[in-house]
């Protein structure tokens, strides 16, 4: 686990974090934000940010096929976002259980507004496999409460160049296979300012979830 102090400003010339995409290739790491301290031994999962990312104007369909304006509908909430495909070979499914293991973990340790008002966002990068159903179908397994997001690639792509998160159009590999090649962190969002002031890396545990959260849902830094 390690914990930087992260700078999402463009123009600075610190190290760049590189994190893995989900898929075989090997180009699938991929520079996302700019990184500027060294790790401690006392280091944790969360990646705290000197300069949050502004919530992206990203307007979906949730798995209903309704219309899902994300900066609408998380207003003033704890959120997190995470950017990946229901067809992941990797990576997707084991994050996206995580955080819902730990959610439960927690238990009264959270109350039940807190459980209540914690958005956990899905966000496809893969719309023309990911329909609403498909998408709702996967997500049900993991957790119900989860919010599954799909739409126009290029309006996807845009949000999550937004938030430093490179994002490639799925393509097939060597083997014929389609993937989507993608960043595999998780942005979490402060219910009190509403910008992206912490990430979490796809090395993210259960315990650092279920240490992190009830600090996150009140917008605190972990």
């Amino acid at each position: 686990m390690r914990k930087h102090t992260l700078f999402a400003a463009a123009a600075l010339t610190a190290a760049a974090l590189t994190l893995t995409a989900c898929g075989d290739s090997e180009d699938s790491a991929k520079p996302v934000a700019e990184v500027s301290a060294e790790s401690g031994a006392d280091a944790k999962a969360a990646t705290v940010l000197d300069r949050p990312f502004t919530k992206p104007d990203l307007v979906l369909k949730d798995t209903e096929g309704k219309k899902y304006d994300l900066r609408a509908r998380t207003k003033g909430k704890p959120t997190l976002v995470y950017f990946g495909y229901t067809h992941c070979p990797d990576v997707c499914a084991p994050i996206m259980g995580n955080i819902s293991v730990a959610m439960k973990e927690l238990g009264k340790k959270l109350s039940a507004e807190d459980r209540e008002n914690l958005q956990v966002v899905f966000v496809t990068t893969d719309p023309e496999r990911d329909t609403p159903k498909e998408l709702g179908a996967w997500l049900k397994d993991i957790d119900p409460d989860f919010t599954g997001l799909t739409g126009d690639f290029a309006t996807i792509q845009a949000g999550a160049r937004q938030l430093g998160i490179s994002i490639d159009p799925p393509s097939k590999d060597k083997k014929g296979r389609v993937v989507s090649m993608h960043g595999t962190q998780v942005i979490a969002f402060s219910p009190k300012t509403d910008d992206g002031y912490v990430i979490y890396g796809e090395d993210t545990e259960i315990e650092d979830w279920t240490q992190d959260l009830p600090k996150l849902v009140k917008g605190e830094a972990p």
